[in-house]
């Protein structure tokens, strides 16, 4: 074990000692390698932040049922019974709402008590709400939506809304995001294996002559390799550590821009930097890319030294 470690310490220290020799090309990959990064982390963060908030909405689907006009008010209380057949649920709730009740639940809202004056009649009709089970899968989204069609088709429904449509949409949509960040993750992530690839390979070729004398005074391949490898992953880590430096520092100006949009609907919401286990996570995955774009490329470039 103390052998192993040794082997470790020195090819580290040999990484650093070529990576002293030529700072500025070091300084350079770690940024290219940093800005194709940056995209993805933002991403991360975003869907991070969001997550919590998609999760806390309500999917309890609702189904809104509006009567026609002329529904006499003993057939629309007699229809609770043709709903709870039709439901066959005995969790579901069904709330009666009769228009004129409909009608004071509106007028207490502010600034609407004189627009309802001026139209005479009530104009409201008498409603029914009728709230479920939750949901966990688009096959239960799709019977709702059966549901809904059955009780359109009940005499005296004039229409049938089901308030969840709109969760459903959101889900969706963070879905296609989810799935849309995945695809440019590798993108990007094939970017980055290409340009440490390259990087390795040019520190191949400059250290051509220094690999030959140590094949010939009988080094291994594995000694030869893992300084190359310790030079990819800590061009991996570095861009990594500084494309996550500058998604915190864009979170800044982000942050002024969405707290003057969240205030138009009363919240506080904010945009928090990733927490410490995702950021040892990616930090993680970014040496890990260093680490297999190095040794492919040692790999293949020292074989044709042979």
């Amino acid at each position: 074990m103390t052998y192993w470690f040794r082997q470790h310490r020195y090819a580290l220290s040999a990484a650093l000692v070529h990576l002293r020799r030529s700072p500025g090309g070091f300084l350079f990959n770690i940024l290219v390698v940093a800005i194709a990064l940056a995209l993805p982390f933002m991403g991360v963060t975003l869907l991070d932040n969001v997550r919590p908030m998609s999760e806390s909405l309500s999917v309890d689907p609702e189904i809104s049922i509006f009567l026609k006009q002329d529904t006499p008010r003993d057939q629309a209380e007699a229809l609770a019974v043709q709903l709870r057949q039709t439901v066959r649920d005995k969790q579901a709730k069904i709330v009666f709402t009769p228009r004129e009740k409909a009608l004071e639940n509106l007028k207490d809202k502010n600034g609407l008590a004189d627009v309802l004056a001026t139209l005479g009649d009530n104009p409201l009709p008498d409603s029914y709400v009728l709230k479920l089970d939750a949901f966990r899968n688009a096959q239960a989204g799709g019977d709702v939506d059966q549901l809904a069609e059955q009780i359109r088709a009940l005499p005296g429904v004039d229409t049938v809304q089901v308030d969840s449509a709109w969760v459903k949409r959101l889900a969706a949509l963070i879905n296609i995001l989810r799935l849309a960040l995945l695809l440019l993750a590798a993108t990007l992530g094939t970017v980055v294996v290409a340009v440490i690839f390259n990087t390795i390979r040019l520190q191949v070729m400059t250290q051509r002559e220094e690999i030959l004398v140590s094949k010939l005074i009988g080094a291994t391949d594995s000694f030869i390799h893992r300084p190359f490898y310790y030079t990819g992953a800590l061009l991996g880590l570095c861009a990594g550590a500084l494309a996550l430096g500058a998604v915190t520092l864009a979170l800044r100006p982000l942050n002024t821009a969405i707290a003057e949009f969240a205030r138009l609907y009363a919240s506080e919401f904010q945009l928090a930097p990733l927490p410490p286990v995702a950021i040892a996570a990616l930090l993680a995955l970014s040496a890990g890319l260093g680490l297999i774009a190095a040794r492919l490329s040692v790999t293949r470039h020292t074989a044709r030294l042979n």
